[in-house]
């Protein structure tokens, strides 16, 4: 059995056992999310939420971690759901933060917004974010949307960015997310950028192996992958270069309900932001998604050792 097909199994059971929980996203009792609590000094106390994916949900288990080493008293809500859901409970208080990616935040509340650079994408941000909304400090770390083909695709068309897809799109499945079929980010924006028409479009859950998976497996030609996904190296898959940035910056920052934030927690994060590095998150991702470590395991090694 390869690794590979071993990431999938893993998948399905996960998926499996999130099938069983509550119908609210926000409840902790869902099977399908974890929820701990770590007792700490008089520094406050605060909700980590993460979304419904491997990689935010191991950063939100770092935060947790730093903030619990802060004197903070911390539960996680994890695997909320995606944007639209967990913005509602950071909004309504039923979270207090959640490690986000800047350029996706951005155009979420600002789908007019221009800026591709990390420092414009991160101003732009501080506009657009509604009151009672606020980011700390953004790391340099980032964990980017990225089209992949796998190697074999690459060689047959001559592939090396995404503009190189045009004269064959029609011939090719695209998977990713279900909310790409329609976020400007996803197939519009290839299709308005890049002309890109694919044959069909795929629905398959954001940061999943089940992604990799079908790529491997021939069932989908090019694929949204996360560019801190270990699939990506695991698998010998090449990331199509993205000329025009339709893919804004993506740098890892922490959107704080600015009720629960005080003096502890900012700089508590923004310390760790200033630590935390793409190939870093990379590699404790890997432990996670490869070999399947526990989450809040991997965040606690991960902080203690910086």
């Amino acid at each position: 059995m390869t690794r590979s097909t071993v990431l999938a199994l893993a998948l399905v059971t996960g998926l499996t056992l999130s099938a069983c929980g509550s119908d609210d996203p926000l409840d902790t009792t869902d099977a399908g999310s974890e929820d701990t609590a770590a007792t700490g000094g008089e520094a406050g106390a605060v909700t980590v939420g993460s979304a419904n994916f491997p990689g935010n949900a191991l950063l939100a288990e770092m935060y947790a971690a730093v903030l619990d080493d802060a004197g903070v008293d911390v539960s996680t809500r994890l695997n909320i759901g995606n944007r639209e859901t967990y913005i509602a409970g950071i909004e309504d208080g039923s979270i207090d933060l959640i490690p986000e990616y800047t350029g996706a935040l951005t155009l979420y509340f600002n789908p007019e917004a221009e800026s591709t650079d990390p420092e414009g994408v991160y101003s732009e941000l501080q506009e657009a974010l509604p009151e009672g909304l606020t980011v700390l400090e953004p790391s340099d770390a980032e964990d980017k949307d990225a089209v992949v083909v796998t190697r074999e695709t690459a060689d047959e068309y001559d592939l090396t960015s995404i503009a190189d897809l045009e004269p064959v799109a029609g011939d090719l499945v695209l998977g990713g997310p279900p909310e790409w079929e329609e976020r400007y980010t996803g197939v519009p924006g290839l299709r308005e950028v890049y002309g890109l028409e694919f044959s069909a479009f795929r629905p398959l859950a954001a940061g999943s192996n089940l992604t990799a998976q079908s790529l491997v497996n021939g069932q989908i030609d090019a694929a949204n992958i996360f560019t801190t996904d270990p699939a990506i190296p695991e698998n010998d898959f090449v990331v199509l270069e993205d000329p025009e940035s339709l893919f804004v910056a993506q740098n890892i920052v922490p959107l704080v309900n600015e009720d629960a934030l005080n003096d502890t927690i900012a700089e508590a994060l923004n310390e760790f932001s200033s630590q935390l590095t793409t190939e870093e998150m990379t590699d404790a991702l890997s432990r996670v998604v490869v070999d399947g470590e526990s989450p809040a395991d991997v965040a606690r090694e991960f902080v203690d050792n910086l």
